[in-house]
């Protein structure tokens, strides 16, 4: 029997290694607490889904050292596919899920849900009583995750705060009682 390149063998998940190819989709994730070891894949996973709206490197540093106890990932072993991150103000009792993102290549999994539950029990857990997020008004499958995880529009304005990120940037305020 002849043995052909990877490239040759009619199978695309084929490696030149011998090992098979597993999209992204088709590997497990595993919810897990940052490391610092962590800080260069999530800066790339949180420019991947927010753009220019990104957190700067140093400012996730500074996040992961105030909220590393808020801040999970979702690790599928060879990339970071998803991450939350929450902040909580001391003996307030309130919290904010300062970001939320998934992977484009694996949006549509349940993995922004799977995220913000567990958010939200560590929240509750540590005694938050309420919590609150932003969103782009705009961001329409968002908005219908937040919803659906029980958030509703915070006062004023049935939560619509125009220019809350500088001019031209509105964004959604809603807020949820634990």
């Amino acid at each position: 029997m002849t043995a052909y390149p990877a490239e040759h063998s009619g199978d695309p998940s084929a490696s030149l290694t011998g090992q098979v190819f597993r999209p992204a989709r088709e590997r497990p994730v595993r919810m897990r607490g940052v490391t610092e070891a962590d800080l260069p894949e999530l800066h790339r996973l949180d420019r991947e889904v927010f753009q220019e709206v990104a957190y700067p490197y140093f400012m996730l540093r500074q996040l992961f050292d105030m909220y590393a106890e808020h801040l999970l990932v979702l690790d599928d072993g060879e990339a970071l596919q998803g991450y939350v991150l929450a902040g909580t103000g001391l003996g307030s009792g309130l919290g904010w899920v300062l970001g939320l993102g998934v992977a484009r290549e694996r949006r549509g999994e349940g993995l922004g849900r799977r995220l913000m539950l567990e958010i939200l029990r560590r929240l509750r857990n540590d005694g938050i009583r309420e919590v609150r997020l932003t969103v782009d008004p705009t961001n329409a499958a968002a908005i219908a995750l937040y919803k659906a995880s029980g958030f509703a529009p915070a006062s004023p304005e049935g939560g619509l705060r125009r220019n809350y990120f500088g001019p031209g940037e509105h964004r959604l305020v809603l807020g949820l009682s634990l």
